[in-house]
């Protein structure tokens, strides 16, 4: 039996009836990510309040979009049984759709009426923010209360879209990570991983461990207060991004990157002394000792953090374990993957993971590239240049799959130009065109593409502590990364992009988002104001 979803758009003064003004057709729509098929109708249709109708219990996307809705347009909507009444908006679920994927829809828009069709509801809701966005860009516009008609048939070149926000470097508070997810939601990401662990910080409670938060949750990078989330805290936040339909992926770094916990726990350590606080930004210095009570230690934090994270993926980390001797860092990860698919998950890990024995479902996350006309000036730079490579070669061969997130091209913590005011530069600079005009085929052919699930742009916290600074190194990159990661590259263009980019100004300023500037971009272009009708 079908599951259906209605829901009405009623033209409360029969303003529908009016003659539509000419606007620009459908396609000359500035959508970030651009949708993979689209087609003009040549028309407009008249947006003005909706009626929510939803049948056979399907509440719950129909709540979704009826709070969104209300909060985009200002005006309330109720919910009700569907009746025979057939009104202009109608949203239907169907598992016998012949679609591309679940996240695929078919959004159809007409002078009457619009049309949502998926066969799950995270399908509907895709078509669902391509629509808001159409709306929202309308705002600025000649006519905003028109929207232009057309057919969309629209699904991600990948299953897995994602960013990441170090926590544990400096911390950030549940509303200012709900902040950032409703923004990046609007781009179609549909997986956030938090760095939950790190030499500066722990920021997860762990019941079993309470140290870890009263001890290693106090500090942060240059010495602020740190802070940590509750597991109240955090089911909070995994409830709150499930209704943007993204997934929340918890990291914990084993076996370096591990201070806040050997400040924590003095049997973590070899010596069996605690480790001082550190509130710097170095990396490599740390490590778990390789004994029974840190196993322990690693099977209680895994199973209290699986226990209330619902998504199929855990982050074991892996990176940077310079001062681990070699055998023990195998047994780190062999083990430590182990225990996390024995708590129902999956194991991602930093490139560096790829050279142990990891299980055949393991994801292997690319970072360890630097640019390639990055001029080399020393050993550390030359290290970079293909470590993450052959990282990666070496896992594949194990069943591994891989999560494309090299610095030189997704960090968003790194730099834009010389002059940027925030970040880092060690892989280069990433300024828009480095981030968006790539094509992972082209980048990485020794990669086949069935054993790439996705994209994640990472966000590391070093040189950042406020949301005005997140926004800053986020806005404009990831909206052009969610199009790498949805949009067929075939259909990706540079010079088509900078002018649709420049358009979603109005958007980040109505939200007041911090972005930047980037002088690539025309952001004066399309700067027509609307007039009243």
């Amino acid at each position: 039996m079908k599951n259906r979803i209605l829901i009405v758009l009623i033209c409360l003064t029969f303003s529908c009836a009016k003659k539509a003004p000419l606007i620009n057709s459908i396609e000359k729509t500035e959508f970030v990510p651009y949708p993979n098929n689209i087609a003009s109708y040549e028309s407009a249709l008249e947006i003005n309040s909706i009626l929510l109708i939803t049948s056979n219990g399907e509440l719950e996307i129909a709540n979704i979009i009826k709070k969104e809705w209300e909060e985009l347009t200002k005006s309330d909507i109720k919910i009700i049984k569907r009746s025979t009444n057939r009104g202009n908006l109608s949203i239907e679920v169907d598992k016998k759709f012949k679609l591309e994927n679940d996240e695929a829809y078919l959004l159809d828009i007409n002078k009457k009426s619009i049309s949502i069709k998926s066969n799950s509801s995270v399908g509907v809701y895709r078509g669902w923010q391509t629509l808001k966005q159409l709306i929202e860009l309308r705002k600025n516009k000649e006519h905003p209360n028109f929207i232009p008609t057309g057919k969309i048939l629209d699904y991600p070149e990948y299953k897995f879209r994602s960013t990441m926000l170090d926590v544990s470097r400096h911390f950030f508070n549940v509303d200012q990570l709900k902040r950032f997810i409703d923004f990046v939601s609007d781009y179609k990401i549909n997986y956030l991983h938090l760095g939950l662990t790190n030499d500066q910080g722990w920021r997860i409670e762990i019941k079993s461990r309470p140290k870890l938060t009263l001890v290693g949750g106090k500090t942060q990078v240059g010495g602020g207060k740190g802070g940590y989330y509750s597991q109240e805290d955090y089911k909070d936040i995994v409830e709150y991004a499930k209704n943007k339909f993204i997934t929340i992926i918890p990291e914990i770094n084993i076996p370096g990157h591990t201070n806040a916990a050997l400040s924590s726990y003095a049997k973590l350590n070899c010596d069996g002394k605690l480790k001082k606080a550190y509130t710097g930004t170095n990396v490599g210095f740390s490590t778990l000792c390789n004994n029974s009570y840190t196993f322990e230690f690693i099977d209680d934090v895994v199973k209290e953090v699986s226990a209330i994270t619902p998504g199929e993926y855990f982050h074991i980390g892996g990176d940077e374990s310079h001062v681990t001797k070699p055998a023990d860092y195998l047994e780190f990860i062999s083990k430590t993957s182990k225990i996390v698919n024995k708590y129902g998950k999956k194991v991602i890990g930093w490139d560096d993971i790829g050279v142990a024995d990891i299980t055949p479902n393991t994801v292997l996350q690319l970072w360890n590239i630097t640019q390639k006309d990055k001029v080399v000036t020393n050993i550390e730079d030359l290290k970079h240049q293909d470590k993450g490579l052959k990282n990666i070669r070496v896992g594949m061969k194990k069943g591994g799959g891989v999560l494309i997130s090299p610095a030189s091209k997704m960090y968003l913590d790194i730099k834009y130009d010389s002059l940027t005011k925030l970040g880092l530069n060690w892989p280069g600079y990433i300024n828009l065109k480095t981030a968006y005009d790539w094509k992972i085929a082209e980048e990485f052919p020794q990669i086949p593409k069935n054993k790439i699930i996705g994209i994640e742009a990472p966000l590391w916290s070093e040189t950042i502590s406020t949301s005005e600074d997140i926004d800053y190194l986020t806005f404009p990159r990831l909206p052009a990364y969610s199009e790498i990661g949805w949009t067929n590259p075939i259909k990706r263009k540079w010079n088509d992009f900078v002018i649709r980019i420049a358009s979603h100004r109005f958007l980040w300023e109505e939200r007041k988002i911090n972005y930047y500037p980037s002088p690539l971009v025309d952001w004066q272009k399309n700067n027509l104001k609307p007039k009243n009708e």
